[in-house]
């Protein structure tokens, strides 16, 4: 349990720095974002919880 209250401070450190460091360039991507239609954000999303369960599963063994 320990481990995922870590993941998750880690994920705010990373989203905080981003919108800390490029503001604006966040503004942008978002506003991108929210031109895409829901099956493209959907095949996105599938893609980075694919790739990062597979990075998960390569660094634990």
């Amino acid at each position: 349990m320990q481990d995922l209250f870590s993941a998750l401070c880690l994920v705010a450190v990373l989203e905080g720095l981003f919108l800390f460091a490029a503001p604006l360039a966040w503004k942008r991507m978002a506003a991108r974002l929210l031109e895409l239609p829901a099956a493209a954000l959907r095949q996105s999303g599938a893609v980075v919880l694919a790739l990062g369960l597979a990075a998960l599963w390569w660094l634990r063994h």
